[in-house]
């Protein structure tokens, strides 16, 4: 009787597992949608090898710079390293006499593979220089720098059928630069011309940003040549020139122009599909890739559905998320460890005397080696995205070993910043909250610190272009209490960057002091928890 009672109770089991598996095997999948990377990830430069999809970005004044990205379906990326630590050592790199690379640094970069070497190529205005950087094993490095003057503006680098190798730069004007075989600096007697007068003009006669973010590539025998412009009272658009010889003639139109989505490049899959990679300004957050479907129609590539970017993508959504571009840190490292995630980046180049993870086992160590008026001149400041549509991010500190005039704690970072720190003023410490909506920060309120070790926290509200970010302070790590009033975060040009989490210590007396970070954590949610 037990046999035969097992057998129907088993009989049953297995009746309602085939049941729940039937409707779990008829749910559809879920599908991507744009963007497909909520947060600051400007300036995109996409390629394929075999299998795998590579993405390098916009690095400005962040070190390390000018990060790589590897995907296996376009939507969800892992960043893999960086093409250099530092993109120059001068006072502007290093925030010294009255010098920063705030909304310069490195812009725009090209990314190309050719005869088993990567090749990633940025330039900048503040070395006044082009830079290529070349590696074997993008995703391990190491990565081989050469450069040359002068900053060709908005490059794409592009190696031709024939051996030729090109840079298509410039503003407005469009001109092709000869490079030498292995792109390390501009041919001697090389083809040197513009190739289009006025790009612009694709997008209609309203003046307004000149076309540029070139992105050159080849189909069918064909010389496809993206760029930006901005017509007037209008919006971001993409326009693309096409021709027989990569010198031209090109005639132009416009590629596509809704909701702003603009600058990037075509890419393709194994399969044969066809995809271009732009990026959408969305707010504080910062400049957010998109992936827009492409067909070819009578030798154009036909961007969008019916000319409008879709919010759901023909593309499982898998995992989804930021991965790694995002991390909470505990600050526990073993040996081999490298010494940061890789999501963290300085602001600017970081003076390596002035912090350790070994001083104190699991703890990062700021300490202050200058006086500096503000959060946005003192050094080794360390920084990692902010992320839509809400973000946290928390951190706990010792402050035992401050000094008179110090600040440190943890900031929501762009030009119009807000913060909320210790300081150490009259030989006591205090827990404030500054905002710098204006040239100079304000201190919104104050509390007594009368203890060595204190929680801090920022929270984002991206949703609906809201963009306001609220500080508060805990005692224990569980209760938190609002301080200051929300700042209302807004993406300016002088930064040209999105929102980022900070933590800093910096010194407005004397230097010396330093302060213990114990963690940092992120999370999606937000509130008094």
């Amino acid at each position: 009787m037990k046999a035969k009672l097992f057998v129907c109770l088993a009989a049953l089991s297995l009746i309602g597992f085939c049941a729940e598996f039937s409707l779990r095997a008829a749910e559809p999948a879920k599908l991507a949608e744009n963007p497909i990377l909520w947060a600051d990830v400007p300036d995109v430069a996409i390629l394929r090898v075999g299998q795998t999809y590579y993405m390098s970005s916009t690095t400005m004044h962040m070190s390390p710079g000018l990060p790589i990205m590897k995907s296996n379906d376009l939507v969800n990326w892992e960043l893999v390293g960086y093409a250099y630590e530092a993109l120059a050592d001068n006072d502007a790199m290093t925030l010294k006499n009255g010098r920063t690379a705030y909304g310069a640094g490195s812009w725009a970069s090209s990314l190309r593979y050719h005869d088993g070497t990567f090749y990633v190529s940025t330039f900048s205005a503040t070395t006044g220089k082009t830079h290529v950087y070349t590696t074997k094993d993008i995703e391990r490095g190491p990565w081989k720098e050469f450069s040359f003057s002068p900053a060709l503006h908005d490059h794409s680098l592009f190696f031709d059928d024939d051996g030729r190798v090109y840079m298509i730069h410039g503003a407005g004007t469009i001109r092709l630069t000869e490079l030498t075989a292995d792109a390390s600096a501009i041919k001697a007697g090389g083809i040197d011309k513009v190739i289009i007068k006025n790009a612009s003009l694709a997008a209609g006669t309203r003046a307004g940003l000149p076309a540029e973010g070139s992105q050159l590539c080849k189909h069918d025998g064909k010389y496809y040549l993206f760029n930006i412009t901005w017509p007037r009272n209008d919006m971001r658009t993409q326009i693309v020139h096409r021709a027989d010889k990569i010198s031209g003639p090109y005639e132009g139109r416009v590629a596509l122009r809704d909701q702003g989505v603009a600058q990037g490049g075509l890419i393709d899959t194994p399969e044969g599909k066809w995809y271009a990679m732009l990026f959408q300004d969305h707010g504080a957050v910062g400049r957010t890739p998109c992936l827009v479907p492409v067909k070819w129609v009578e030798g154009w590539p036909v961007l969008g559905l019916d000319g409008k970017v879709p919010t759901k993508l023909d593309i499982p959504a898998g995992k989804g998320g930021l991965s790694n571009m995002v991390a909470s840190d505990e600050f526990d490292r073993h040996p081999g460890d490298p010494a940061f995630p890789l999501a963290w980046q300085w602001n600017h180049n970081p003076d390596n005397q002035y912090w350790s993870l070994t001083q104190r086992s699991g703890w990062l160590r700021l300490t202050t080696g200058r006086v500096d008026a503000d959060l946005s001149r003192a050094r080794n400041t360390l920084t990692q995205r902010t992320f839509g549509p809400q973000c946290s991010g928390t951190a706990a500190l010792d402050v035992s070993n401050m000094k008179e005039g110090d600040f440190a704690g943890l900031g929501i970072f762009q030009k119009r910043y807000g913060f909320v720190a210790v300081k150490m003023i009259g030989g006591t410490r205090s827990i404030v909250a500054v905002k710098a909506e204006g040239d100079v920060p304000r201190e919104m309120e104050s509390v007594p610190l009368n203890q060595k070790v204190v929680f801090l926290k920022v929270d984002c509200d991206f949703r609906n272009r809201v963009d306001q970010a609220q500080s508060y302070y805990s005692l224990d790590g569980k209760q938190w209490t609002k301080i200051g009033i929300p700042l209302k975060m807004v993406y300016t040009l002088p930064h040209f960057m999105g929102y980022r989490f900070a933590l800093f210590n910096f010194a407005t007396k004397t230097s010396g002091g330093f302060v213990d970070f114990d963690y940092f954590r992120i999370s999606d949610g937000v509130g008094e928890r």
